[in-house]
């Protein structure tokens, strides 16, 4: 009877709950532990979403089961933000659903589509639901390297080429998650003609697509023409309206996986609490200032974050989009890995990150360093890592004593 769950077997162990346990060590014993790790947003949710929410809840009829696919006016309030914000016109009844938050849809959708022993082409580093959703379904995952510099299309041609089976189906995040990369329509055109070409399919993730700081929004794979054959996109509101806890976000797009996903979940969850799906509608439908209020907020704290980092002596790239900055390991730590440096952050610097080898082996000369502190916060993180920065040689001898002595 002990012996292991076959799914359970093929997972790794948590990269993060390491980090998370030494954060939570160091703050019973009283320790002021700034958190930059886990990409949880930190700013409430707007008033006049919860008001809606609370308005809805005061209704005994909202209590009872919901639909698993989303009420109508949510469905139809996502596909008018798609053609806003995109010019893509989506059919509410066939070509969208709402989901428990984009990690849930995706998951699901790999229940739905994979037959154990399917292929599914990932990009590493990613979030990792990507792969593992997959892996949890009964897939193989085929990583292909992504990051500055690296030309993803043609890792992605090399491995399609040399899988037999071909594989069922590509996953793509932009802006991304956790090396905050962004690509515009041309990269987009290119991998539907490529999936159109080879008979994949493409899960978009764009979770973030609300959050950057320049001129350009991230655009919509569905934004290319014929995409809606071949791709699914999946979005939420966790971020842009900061309703991580909520649980809501949707999938959009190709009607054929919409109908398998919209399948699935019907065996699975009646939906998310009515009210909650009534003030996301609300959300959708109403003023859009609090995400502009959103979006400068994350700008003017990776400012002060990457000027911090900078001046400490720590040249990290300054995101375009995303809530993370994706920071090479410095120089005189880099054979430590990124778990054993950020166990050495958060001892020495008081400073939580996520260790980029808990996004795939190709993220282990990274860390990911979220902007979900106040700006006061971020300026003391870098304050402190300036300080453990300037003495590396002692920082070191002093981590090693201490592996020792444990």
């Amino acid at each position: 009877m002990d012996q292991e769950f076959h799914r359970i077997k093929r997972l790794p162990p948590y990269v993060f709950e390491q980090v998370n346990r030494m954060k939570a060590r160091a703050r019973a014993a009283g320790e002021d532990i700034i958190d930059l790790g886990m990409g949880n947003p930190d700013m409430p949710t707007p008033a006049h979403i919860v008001d809606k929410l609370v308005e809805a809840a005061r209704n005994p009829r909202a209590h009872r089961y919901s639909t698993s696919r989303g009420i109508p006016g949510l469905r139809r309030a996502l596909a008018g933000y798609y053609g806003r914000r995109f010019g893509v016109d989506l059919d509410p009844e066939t070509e969208v659903i709402a989901t428990l938050g984009s990690k849930e849809g995706l998951a699901n959708l790999a229940m739905a589509i994979t037959t154990p022993g399917d292929t599914i082409v990932v990009p590493n580093p990613s979030y990792p639901i990507h792969p593992y959703g997959f892996i949890i379904a009964g897939a193989t995952v085929r990583d292909v390297q992504i990051g500055p510099g690296i030309d993803f299309m043609a890792g992605l041609e090399r491995a399609v080429s040399h899988l037999a089976p071909p594989p069922v189906a590509i996953v793509v995040n932009f802006p991304a998650n956790p090396t905050a990369m962004t690509v515009d329509l041309d990269f987009y055109g290119e991998l539907v003609e490529f999936a159109r070409a080879k008979g994949l399919y493409i899960l978009s993730d764009v979770a973030y697509a609300e959050i950057y700081f320049d001129d350009k929004p991230p655009p919509s794979i569905l934004q290319i023409p014929g995409a809606k054959d071949v791709a699914v996109e999946f979005t939420s509101m966790s971020k842009t309206y900061a309703m991580p806890g909520w649980r809501i976000g949707f999938a959009v797009g190709n009607r054929r996986l919409i109908h398998a996903l919209t399948r699935i979940k019907s065996y699975l969850d009646y939906g998310a609490f009515t009210p909650i799906q009534v003030a996301a509608t609300a959300a959708l439908n109403g003023p859009q200032d609090c995400v502009e209020d959103m979006r400068r907020i994350y700008r003017s704290r990776r400012d002060v974050l990457i000027r911090g980092l900078n001046q400490a002596g720590w040249d990290v790239p300054s995101p375009t989009a995303s809530m993370f900055a994706w920071a090479p390991i410095p120089k005189p730590f880099q054979h430590l890995g990124s778990l054993e440096f950020a166990k050495l952050l958060l001892t020495e610097a008081k400073v939580a990150v996520s260790p980029g080898m808990g996004f795939g082996q190709y993220g282990d000369g990274h860390v990911r360093i979220a902007l979900v502190e106040n700006e006061q916060r971020i300026r003391q993180a870098c304050k402190n890592i300036k300080r453990m920065l300037s003495l590396p040689d002692e920082v070191l001898a002093l981590a090693e004593k201490r592996a020792l002595a444990s």
